[in-house]
């Protein structure tokens, strides 16, 4: 396991540049920047309304030296979410009720690739949990990426699917999973 140091941000400013930095070079590793949904302008789009939401919160690794090897984010999901308003499977009366403590949705991950595989990623999401109240965590998967094993990954971090929604019109359709925050 590298020596890594985790630094925690509510300010998109100080690390917009570094995300969209990472983010270009993990989605070109994995050939999706010609998708537009992956696009580093779609991205920084999301990136920004995900920041702008009350609670939007980052964690960023880096070496003792500075360099960033990775980075993850998230936002508890407000009462008047459109978080579950693109679901495909429908979900049990009440389960999509939010109250802004109910919920922290894990919108983001990635990884350099000199890093994956180390733990890092794993680390930067208990980071992130770190200090959080709400009752449970979801997130968005492409079921389909790396022919499932990203999924996998996080269903071996406790998390369950509970339904598919495709929440933008350029994006995949996703595995909508869900896990208590506090295991």
């Amino acid at each position: 396991m590298p020596d890594i140091d985790f630094r925690r941000s509510s300010d998109v400013n100080e690390v917009r540049q570094t995300i969209l930095d990472i983010h270009i070079e993990v989605r070109g590793d994995f050939g999706l920047l010609d998708r537009p949904f992956n696009s580093p302008e779609r991205f920084d789009e999301r990136l920004l309304a995900y920041a702008a939401r009350p609670g939007w919160e980052t964690v960023v690794a880096t070496l003792p030296s500075g360099e960033p090897v990775g980075f993850c984010f998230g936002t508890p999901l407000a009462p008047t979410t459109g978080w579950w308003s693109s679901m495909i499977t429908p979900l049990p009366d009440g389960y999509t009720t939010e109250t802004g403590t109910r919920t922290l949705a894990f919108q983001e991950i990635c990884v350099r690739k000199a890093w994956r595989g180390q733990g890092v990623a794993r680390r930067l999401h208990d980071e992130l949990l770190t200090g959080h109240t709400e009752e449970r965590v979801t997130l968005l998967v492409n079921p389909a990426a790396g022919d499932g094993k990203v999924k996998a990954v996080y269903e071996s971090w406790s998390y369950e699917e509970v339904g598919r929604q495709k929440p933008f019109e350029d994006s995949p359709v996703f595995a909508v999973m869900m896990r208590p925050l506090q295991l």
